[in-house]
């Protein structure tokens, strides 16, 4: 019988002490790169191995944890100048409160080391599967629990030829599986001992990117629903103000006048952004549908956002207000965390000062589609759009067309507005739709049914942008299944872990 040789670890020195502290800091930051405004695209299929490091160490949980600390602290620190300028927070109690965030989301991360490592020390093939498959949950479960699906894996990939196309058969997660099975690979190709699994593994990734590239969106293989029309996404490039003040007001009639020349087609859609009316009211302020009637007078319908006051409480709503006066109305379902509801609000009470009717908004439950032109809008606001499902809701409602309205004026000339950006382009990418994003400082931008970006307005700029937007009716395999890959790797996740555990207790 052939002997099996053990796995030779790296330098016990470089998991241990200040070596597992620099690799788990450095590996920290090394990933946040990878999320900067500029997408990379080729370092994200090699940034996670010193977190794959980390779990060979003997506190795997712990440094993972600190691992994923640093990794937040330096993907997100446009959260800090958001507590200051809207916050009127001290910048010496702001980095704490950001450092704070940091720590907790980097619970999944100490989770993610805690449960991989034990996957990990098994060998053999099977950590090929069951390290990407914890990674995944755990994705999942930081959009359930935390409700922050913000920065997987797979955005790391946005720009990698087939990575966009192939979230329309797994999704978004699926194709963060692939990035931590990639990494996975390439550590393995680089030891002795186990470098037949890495390069049996890394053609897998080449091969499902080349057939997600060739077939995962691939517009032949679209039904066009018909119809269409044309779309004008206005971006005023208006800064947020907590004051209303005289320029409040002049800024409302740039923004109509900005409309109004936009409407230059009969039928056209007008798309403003999200608090491109503020403090204005739809259902109050008769100021509001003045401005609105002076584009749809001229034969266009506006898509806008705007408050909206109820027996229950105020919504996040979007409008859509035909020629006809005639308007839809979609309301937000997925709010912002300490922005549009407070959880444990009495210990956070500077979030009263932070954003405009900050804990205020109520969630809606319903989903309403916005019809225009013989095409259904479904419409995610704001922070919605990162959230996969629920897009996947409504194209399985019937939506034909997307919409993101948002306003990341909050966080300035920063990565913040083009991770944003990541999140809807793979939203358009695994339903196959074409989406529009109107953001009221950038970026706004046109996106068609494989995720590639048709035109975009940056981040300062003003202007309109102008497209003919035809959507589609199919459904492909995420829209039909969007919990088939959390699903399956959940199912891996608790075989991996409970058939040994079965097996010791019937030892």
């Amino acid at each position: 019988m052939k002997k099996r040789t053990a796995e030779v670890p790296p330098n016990p020195r470089l998991l241990t002490g200040w070596g597992a502290l620099g690799l788990a800091v450095g590996g920290g930051w090394i990933w946040s790169l990878q999320f900067e405004a500029e997408a990379l695209r080729w370092s994200p299929w090699l940034a996670l191995i010193p977190l794959l490091l980390l779990l060979e160490s003997k506190r795997p949980g712990r440094w993972s944890w600190v691992y994923g600390a640093v990794f937040w602290v330096a993907a997100i620190p446009w959260i800090v100048p958001t507590l200051v300028d809207y916050g009127a927070i001290p910048v010496a109690l702001a980095w704490p409160l950001m450092i704070g965030v940091g720590f907790y989301l980097g619970s999944y991360w100490a989770l993610f080391g805690w449960v991989g490592a034990r996957f990990w020390q098994r060998g053999g093939w099977s950590r090929l599967l069951t390290v990407p498959s914890l990674w995944t949950v755990l994705e999942w479960l930081r959009g359930v629990v935390s409700d922050f699906p913000w920065n997987l894996a797979a955005y790391a990939v946005i720009e990698v030829p087939g990575s966009l196309p192939l979230s329309a058969w797994i999704g978004s997660l699926g194709v963060s599986w692939i990035v931590v099975f990639a990494n996975v690979a390439v550590l393995q190709l680089c030891r002795q001992n186990t470098r037949l699994r890495g390069a049996t593994a890394l053609p897998v990734v080449a091969l499902l990117l080349i057939l997600g590239g060739r077939w995962g969106g691939a517009e032949d293989r679209l039904v066009p629903s018909g119809g269409g029309g044309e779309v004008r996404v206005v971006q005023p490039n208006i800064p947020n103000r907590l004051v209303v003040d005289s320029l409040t007001f002049e800024e409302i009639e740039r923004l109509a006048s900005m409309s109004a020349e936009a409407c230059d087609a009969p039928g056209a859609l007008v798309v403003w952004p999200e608090s491109a009316g503020w403090p204005l009211q739809w259902d109050r302020d008769s100021a509001l549908r003045q401005v609105v009637e002076r584009t749809t007078r001229r034969g266009c319908s506006v898509l806008f956002n705007s408050t909206t006051d109820t027996e229950a409480g105020p919504y996040n709503s979007a409008y859509l207000v035909t020629p006809s006066g005639a308007a839809g109305r979609y309301d937000k379902r997925r709010l912002v965390p300490f922005g549009e509801y407070v959880p444990l609000r009495g210990l956070f009470p500077f979030i009263d000062s932070l954003a405009r009717n900050a804990g205020q908004y109520e969630a809606a439950e319903g989903i309403e589609l916005l019809p225009w032109a013989g095409e259904e809008i479904g419409t995610a606001i704001c922070f919605e759009v990162t959230f996969d499902s629920e897009v996947a809701a409504s194209v399985q409602q019937g939506a034909t067309v997307l919409a993101t309205l948002t306003n990341d004026a909050w966080y300035g000339d920063s990565s913040a507005p083009w991770q944003h950006l990541r999140a809807a382009r793979f939203r358009a990418a695994e339903n196959r739709r074409p989406l529009v994003r109107a953001a009221i400082t950038g970026v706004s931008a046109v996106i068609d049914g494989r995720g590639q970006l048709v035109d975009t307005l940056g981040v300062g700029e003003e202007g309109v942008i102008s497209v003919r937007v035809r959507g589609r009716r199919d459904l492909g395999l995420y829209s039909r299944l969007p919990a088939l890959i959390p699903t399956f790797a959940g199912l891996i996740v608790l075989l991996s872990w409970g058939v040994p555990l079965l097996r010791s207790r019937a030892d």
